[in-house]
């Protein structure tokens, strides 16, 4: 079932039974529209500033390998799109050998023992551009975020990337200069780590989860995700109901311990995710009550 996004969720979000997902902030609803928290205003502006960026900037895939690493529902753990660390612990000796000679040339493997590592993001080893279009074109994976940029250059690590100190590089400046602006302007003591992840059309995002090891003690995850062409439709999912809720906004929050995925739409979308540390201020600002 599918729930609309827009007014008819805002309208029911405080009355409606939320047990089914993991509340965000003290608020028992999972997200947190921050359009009347935050200054969203220049946010045409920005937009056309990081489409032009993004045409001067090398950029990689992200996402790919959720079933991997077991964060998705079981409905989706055998369906028609592959993870491609599955493809490569399936490689035999001589494919590993032939995957690993597009990559980085310094690191070093250990043959016999080849099904041990594993590639990409919150891995032991780097995946080059040429690995992941190898392993995209030869093997069929599907890798959701098919624009993936880095505007710090953060931890991978999933429980301490917000409480990371970062800053963006001069290159990021000078090519993004009003965006490092505005996402300096958020109300965050630090900023850990800050991701723009694109979509190509017609291409989802596989539903997962983050942070699943924790949900009994659950990490403070502090980040802001932006949209400024207000586009990408992201949705929290219920395992058991099949419920998709959609968070239609362009800046918000949200428990990223329940699942999640993005719509698939005929046309190219983005959002920037900043990990941090929020201000006193601001957690007291959106802070809620379970009563």
């Amino acid at each position: 079932m599918e729930v609309t996004p827009a007014s008819n969720i805002e309208q029911t979000k405080q009355s409606r039974d939320w047990s089914d997902f993991i509340g965000c902030q003290g608020h028992v609803a999972p997200y947190i529209d921050l359009t009347d928290v935050i200054d969203t205003s220049n946010f045409d502006y920005l937009h056309e500033e990081i489409c032009l960026g993004l045409l001067q900037v090398d950029y990689s895939y992200t996402g790919g390998s959720h079933k991997f690493m077991n964060i998705v529902p079981q409905e989706f753990a055998n369906d028609e799109y592959k993870d491609y660390m599955q493809i490569i612990r399936g490689f035999s000796r001589e494919e590993f050998m032939r995957f690993i000679a597009l990559g980085e040339s310094s690191l070093k493997f250990d043959l016999d023992q080849y099904q041990k590592y594993t590639f990409g993001e919150e891995a032991q080893m780097p995946m080059t551009w040429e690995q992941a279009n190898y392993l995209k074109i030869r093997y069929g994976a599907y890798f959701p975020w098919k624009l993936y940029f880095q505007f710090m250059e953060g931890d991978f690590n999933w429980t301490s990337k917000n409480t990371l100190v970062r800053d963006f590089s001069e290159e990021v400046r000078n090519i993004f200069p009003a965006t490092c602006d505005y996402i300096r302007s958020l109300p965050f003591k630090s900023i850990g780590r800050c991701d723009l992840m694109g979509l190509e059309s017609n291409d989802h995002g596989t539903i997962h989860r983050d942070n699943y090891q924790r949900l009994n003690n659950p990490p403070v995850m502090d980040f802001i995700t932006i949209c400024p062409a207000g586009n990408k439709r992201l949705f929290l999912y219920n395992e058991e109901s099949r419920e998709k809720v959609f968070i239609g906004s362009k800046a918000y929050t949200f428990n990223d311990m329940n699942y999640h995925g993005v719509a698939a739409d005929p046309f190219f979308r983005y959002s920037i995710r900043i990990d941090g540390v929020f201000t006193d201020e601001f957690k007291e600002q959106i802070r809620g009550s379970r009563g």
